[in-house]
């Protein structure tokens, strides 16, 4: 049995960080219904932000955020279309949503309101900046809130490069899981109190919490951003190598592993240096860059394959520093179902699967997503309306029926 099985989500989100909680839900086995206004939800058509297609029966960059879901079209400003998705929502375990609060209140799905009618519903909302402060009502997405105003550029660039330049929700996938944790524990209370309750996220505070090392370190002058060849240990480093690709090499315990790594890199000229031997007095005396050049020019010497058949033979902890090409071939990635294979009519693609693992559901299954509306129909005859009824809200425009994206 999955663990979410039975629990019914009603989803109100737009591109990412929401909608993927209510695909993660439905992966463990929760019964995710998608609201989207008749514009659809704007990431539908993102496949060409990301040159990538984006047609009814192949568009990953909207199936990602998903998958496991039914679809229903509904005008929430029209009364009947405000009155089908309260009808869902008196069925619904779960309220998910990342519609800024000020336009909720309007629409009347804010949490005061739905708290009175349904007081065992769960409200989830993830939010750019939190619910207070100046910037509560400021639109934003994960490259401001959380990459930008939460340090993630300013705190991990190389100091004086630029800062780097993210995949697309770097983010929004990890803010995601931690929304999907919240509403698994209040599931959880909710079994003891019977009430419901409500739950935020922020992008922002998510960075803030991702960067805790460096915020609490900082307050003891480890300032950030660091530059390569200052960092405390230089065998904590990233390098560069003769065939143009990045390796990650990570030796805690400097002194230990001095003379195994020099003599790994032909560089036997400098056992024994007292200079250099010794972290302690490597950082005392300012003799960083040294060493991070000596690294540099060494390393440039082998490629990243040789380097990481040395280092791992030696039991150094060290990893190639992949790209998404790489991650395809990776046999580890394979062996743990890192990566899902979806079908589409281009063939097979790959998917990163949902990092949380049940040893009681095994591998979970992955339903494309249906076009926008596709599920209107069968979602209002399941809530009782009559085939009349139907057709007047369609005819009205307080729903939508199955609608396909326009080809190009």
């Amino acid at each position: 049995m999955k663990p979410l099985q039975g629990v019914k989500v009603v989803d109100l989100t737009t591109y990412l960080a929401a909608p993927t909680t209510g695909r993660v839900l439905g992966e463990w086995g929760a019964d995710v219904v998608k609201i989207e206004s008749a514009k659809g939800d704007p990431a539908r058509t993102q496949g060409a932000v990301f040159n990538m297609p984006f047609t009814d029966d192949e568009n990953l960059a909207f199936d990602v955020a998903n998958m496991n879901k039914k679809f229903i079209t509904l005008n929430l400003k029209d009364p009947k279309g405000l009155e089908i998705a309260y009808k869902l929502l008196a069925e619904a375990d779960v309220f998910l949503t990342n519609t800024r609060t000020k336009s909720l209140v309007k629409l009347g799905l804010d949490y005061d309101t739905l708290k009175e009618k349904f007081p065992k519903l769960i409200f989830a909302q993830v939010l750019g900046y939190g619910e207070k402060g100046p910037e509560k009502d400021t639109a934003g997405f994960d490259v401001t809130c959380y990459m930008a105003r939460g340090g993630v550029f300013g705190t991990t660039v190389n100091r004086g490069d630029a800062p780097m330049i993210p995949t697309n929700g770097f983010g929004d996938f990890q803010v995601s899981l931690a929304l999907a944790s919240g509403i698994c524990a209040s599931l959880y209370a909710r079994e003891k109190s019977g009430q419901g309750d409500k739950i935020t996220i922020s992008l922002h505070h998510s960075a803030v919490y991702a960067l805790s090392t460096g915020l609490i370190s900082a307050q003891y002058g480890n300032q950030y951003p660091k530059n390569r060849k200052e960092v405390p240990n230089p065998f904590n480093n990233v390098f560069r190598t003769k065939d143009g690709k990045w390796l990650v090499l990570c030796c805690p315990e400097y002194d230990r592993d001095y003379e195994k790594i020099m003599t790994l890199l032909g560089r036997e000229d400098m056992i024994g240096n007292e200079k250099y031997i010794h972290c302690a007095e490597v950082n005392n005396n300012h003799l960083n860059s040294e060493v991070t050049d000596i690294l540099d020019a060494a390393m440039a010497n082998f490629t990243r394959d040789e380097l990481m058949a040395k280092f791992k033979a030696n039991d150094l902890a060290c990893e190639a520093a992949y790209e998404p090409l790489d991650i395809y071939k990776d046999e580890q990635a394979h062996a743990n179902n890192v990566l899902a294979k979806i079908p589409y009519p281009s063939g097979e693609k790959f998917m990163p699967t949902n990092p949380v693992n049940f040893a009681s559901m095994g591998n979970p299954e992955y339903v494309i997503g249906g076009s926008q509306g596709a599920h209107t129909v069968e979602l209002m005859k399941h809530l009782g309306y009559s085939d009349a009824e139907i057709e007047e809200a369609l005819a009205t425009g307080a729903a939508t029926g199955e609608t396909k994206l326009r080809k190009l």
